[in-house]
């Protein structure tokens, strides 16, 4: 049976005292739903948030403090540097590291991102797992599906799941999972005292794409992986990068112009930002990094369409660039 979507804000005291539900801030039957599901398939206690910044903010202001030091995975998304660049301000610092090696040890939280993105690394689990501090690990790319994290090592999952594990472009919403009870609890007071609960409408589309959550990363995966191949034997393109999982790949051309004549070429993937929907998309990073990446990288969120319609389109786009 579908779960009912609760959208009261208040729920009734019991006998005088606060039961389950009191006030949406805190959370709603919806949003503790999905966070059920979602905490079995990543196999620790999941908390949603409104995105996926929201969730990546609520965990450095809650296991964090001034003079702290957080080390991030070099490439990793390029808004959780900004976001910690922010949090400078407050006193927080962070360091980049190349996250198939050691952090380093002096770090008071190790932040990896599997795959990263845009530049698709892996970390090194087993020297992450060894490290002395807490360890985060940002699986919006790769999903439960190919990777469950806390199996790995780490303390705790974030995911942004307006990506894959929602998949419909229809869901803003983020999510931590945590291996510790304790963490989970810290999580959720900061959450309630800042509001950055998700809405009980974003909930319920979640645990309406979770039951197709393996189906879609199944055949994005598949199609990417005969992507990937062909754009490696395509003279216009200089470097390939795909981890062999996921829908979610990169890949260069010359340049800048000749990236912007690729993306805006094609007809069938749309040229947009974000990923993991089941609309084919395509950008150049640059518009949003700078020279942080490549001028001609392109990053491709393969959806589920025909690949060989998408291979199709992207051959004639890359033709004209």
């Amino acid at each position: 049976m579908p779960t009912p979507l609760d959208r009261s804000t208040t729920w009734p005291y019991e006998n005088g005292e606060l039961g389950a539900f009191s006030y949406s801030r805190f959370s709603s039957p919806t949003v503790a739903e999905a966070e059920r599901a979602l905490g079995d398939l990543d196999g620790g206690e999941a908390l949603l948030f409104a995105s996926g910044t929201a969730a990546a903010l609520t965990v450095a202001l809650a296991l964090l403090g001034p003079g702290e030091t957080v080390a991030l995975a070099e490439g990793a998304y390029y808004g959780t540097g900004v976001l910690l660049r922010e949090l400078s301000r407050w006193g927080l610092r962070h360091v980049e590291f190349d996250q198939t090696g050691k952090a380093p040890r002096d770090a008071d939280l190790v932040w990896l991102e599997a795959p990263s993105n845009p530049f698709l690394t892996m970390p090194d689990f087993e020297a992450a797992a060894s490290h002395p501090a807490p360890v985060l690990c940002d699986a919006t790319a790769a999903t439960p599906v190919h990777l469950r994290p806390l199996e790995r090592g780490c303390d705790l999952v974030l995911h942004s799941a307006t990506k894959f594990l929602a998949g419909h472009e229809d869901v803003l919403l983020g999510a931590v999972v945590c291996r510790e009870a304790a963490t989970a609890e810290r999580l959720r007071e900061l959450r309630g005292r800042t509001g950055a609960v998700a809405a009980p409408d974003v909930a319920w589309l979640l645990l309406r794409s979770l039951p197709t959550l393996e189906l879609r990363v199944a055949r994005q995966t598949e199609s990417a992986r005969i992507i990937a191949e062909r754009l490696r034997g395509h003279p216009k393109v200089t470097v390939v990068r795909y981890p062999g999982f996921g829908g979610l790949l990169s890949f260069d051309v010359s340049d800048a112009d000749a990236a912007r004549r690729v993306e805006t070429g094609t007809r069938l993937v749309a040229n947009m930002t974000s990923l993991g929907g089941v609309v084919t998309r395509i950008e150049a990073r640059s518009r949003w990094e700078g020279d942080r990446v490549p001028p001609g990288l392109l990053r491709l969120s393969v959806g589920l369409e025909d690949p060989e319609d998408l291979w199709a389109d992207l051959t004639t786009a890359l033709e004209a660039a």
